[in-house]
């Protein structure tokens, strides 16, 4: 079996998942009724249309990214910090650890498919180098556009635990990460880390590698709250009813990583358009928002800039503060909203 598959799902995992009030006898399910189907007549117009109509989708020269400056984002003194990486790469700085969200540093976000997806940016499995030791890594869930093979064999000896959606485990074992630094989270399982209260939250979203093994693992999104802060990171997900309840059983939050790209009306259920973003920040009682899950790859047919556009009109017209630093830019949570840096950009 490929190692990009990751790992197998067995009896003994069958059994565990069996726990969860998610798990349906075969596979994980959302909390309300989301279907991932459509017309089969559509996908040669689809397959067309992403290999041959790529003008505007993609930038015309490599984004650039910020080098990674060590002293300023361990310094501690502006609150929590972090540095965007596209897509859903978030590396924070919160209550005086560093915690990495998602590490999609790879080249290419399809590397089982015939045709490549390749990272806007050059070079940036060599960003990994950079960074300081990891005290805690998070997985939303197992999708290789947030789970890739060659960034968690390149971050293996600099990460110290990981929390990861329940099922996602058996990967990292499969990739030589030893089993007890991995701990797995249902929705709504909670531990305080460090200091740090660490909340699993539902998403409206789906999982697996490959043909055999979808839904076999959880998804979700992640609250990271002290008694000074509070963080909220959507993960990847269909507007629906579990973002109000996420504020209100955890909200408000100082920020929160809304996803908001990579949308198309086909797959609408699991992912929001940018607008829907806005709302659901609204919904969870986000009072700062900043758009990702764009900015790195061409997985849907709009235009790269337009998930941010889209969302940042929406915000504006809803008056909902925003951040969208530059790629790798080092921010704090309390920063005024920068330039428009992607405008710049063909």
């Amino acid at each position: 079996m490929r190692r990009q598959f990751g790992g197998q799902v067995d009896q003994a995992l069958i059994d565990r998942y069996a726990q969860s009030k998610q798990w349906d006898g075969s596979q994980f399910q959302n909390l309300e009724a989301t279907s991932m189907a459509f017309s089969l007549r559509k996908i040669p117009g689809l397959v067309y249309r992403g290999i041959f109509e790529r003008d505007g989708r993609e930038p015309r020269v490599p984004l650039p990214v910020r080098p990674f400056d060590a002293d300023a984002f361990l310094s501690g003194n502006r609150g929590a910090t972090f540095s965007w990486y596209g897509h859903s790469v978030l590396l924070l700085r919160m209550n005086g650890k560093t915690i990495l969200i998602d590490p999609m540093f790879g080249p290419n976000a399809s590397p089982i498919a015939p045709f490549s997806v390749k990272r806007f940016s050059k070079d940036t499995l060599d960003i990994i180098d950079q960074l300081p030791p990891i005290d805690l890594m998070l997985l939303t869930h197992d999708h290789y556009d947030h789970l890739d093979l060659a960034s968690i064999e390149r971050l293996k000896s600099r990460v110290a635990r990981y929390f990861v959606a329940l099922g996602t485990g058996r990967h990292l074992v499969r990739w030589g990460i030893e089993p007890g630094l991995i701990r797995e989270f249902d929705w709504w399982d909670q531990v305080i880390h460090e200091g740090i209260g660490i909340h699993f939250t539902p998403t409206r979203h789906f999982s697996g590698r490959g043909l055999r093994d979808r839904q076999k693992s959880l998804w979700g999104g992640w609250v990271l709250k002290t008694p000074q802060e509070s963080i909220y990171f959507s993960g990847d997900s269909g507007y629906g009813s579990h973002f109000l309840e996420v504020g209100r059983r955890l909200g408000p939050f100082d920020i929160g990583f809304m996803e908001c790209g990579q949308y198309n009306e086909n797959w609408h259920q699991i992912h929001m358009f940018p607008e829907e973003g806005v709302r659901s920040a609204l919904e969870s009682s986000v009072k700062k928002a900043m758009p990702v899950h764009w900015g790195a790859f061409s997985l849907a047919l709009h235009g790269w800039k337009d998930p941010v556009d889209r969302f940042v009109r929406e915000a504006q017209a809803q008056g909902l503060p925003l951040l969208h630093p530059a790629l790798g830019e080092i921010t704090s949570i309390y920063d005024q909203q920068g330039p428009q840096w992607w405008r710049l950009i063909d």
